[in-house]
């Protein structure tokens, strides 16, 4: 979702806004304004959403690099010492 779904959700909530506030027609069985408050909510619960799948998908900032310094011995009773780094 990302970023794509934040600015689908803004535009979703912009045109139900215009659809509420700013057009007065309307139609046999239907009025825009309904639709215009459902474009809204469902433009709101995809923002809120994509915020929450948006953030919890970034690493934390010091989580790219692991690097472990340790000391190996060996079976012959030689130690060395070692350092890995993962990615």
């Amino acid at each position: 979702m990302g970023l794509t779904g934040m600015g689908f959700s803004v535009v979703a909530i912009a045109a139900g806004a215009v659809m509420y506030w700013g057009v007065t027609a309307q139609g046999h069985g239907f009025r825009l304004s309904t639709i215009g408050v459902i474009l809204m909510v469902i433009g709101a619960i995809g923002l809120v959403v994509s915020m929450v799948v948006f953030g919890t998908s970034r690493r934390p900032a010091g989580s790219r690099r692991r690097t472990y310094d340790r000391e190996a011995t060996d079976s012959q009773g030689r130690s060395t010492a070692v350092h890995e780094e993962l990615r």
